[in-house]
């Protein structure tokens, strides 16, 4: 299996476990007298089967990323905290820049005046930048899991 078809069976069987969840909670209380639309007792034990399932699949994936290289050298776990650090950078030059977004709130000439205390021309030429790296090193990430084969 490719990496890139273990990622997408990750997502499904989180998926499936957010809905178990949600299943047994809804049917875990009921009325007295009255009985659950389904068994909560079978739900869990099915919850607790695929929680199994993806630690083994998470294991995998994870070996997988510590052990494969990319075409930059970089092994696919590098590029990822890369690409997690370039996510965290373009969030803060955005909220930056927003800060320094603000409704005038004078009634006269003669009340205080805000004054960005940084150039946002400058920020937002780094936001670009900054989403260009990530858009290059997702697709460089992508190509990498379409072509590696998934650790045992």
């Amino acid at each position: 299996m490719k990496l890139a078809e273990a990622l997408l069976l990750r997502a499904d069987m989180q998926t499936k476990l957010a809905r178990l969840r949600e299943r047994t909670v809804a049917n875990v209380l009921t009325q007295q007298g009255d009985k659950p639309h389904e068994a909560p007792d079978k739900l869990m034990r099915e919850a607790m089967g695929l929680i199994s399932d993806l630690e083994t699949l998470i294991a995998q994936i994870n070996r997988t990323n510590a052990k494969s290289k990319s075409k930059d050298g970089r092994t696919l776990m590098e590029q990822i905290a890369a690409r997690d650090a370039l996510k965290m950078r373009h969030a803060f030059l955005e909220a930056t820049i927003a800060g320094t977004k603000r409704e005038p709130d004078r009634y006269s000439a003669r009340e205080i005046k805000w004054v960005a205390q940084v150039d946002v021309a400058k920020l937002q030429k780094q936001v670009e930048d900054t989403a260009k790296q990530l858009r290059e090193l997702n697709a460089q990430i992508q190509e990498s899991n379409w072509k590696i084969e998934l650790e045992s």
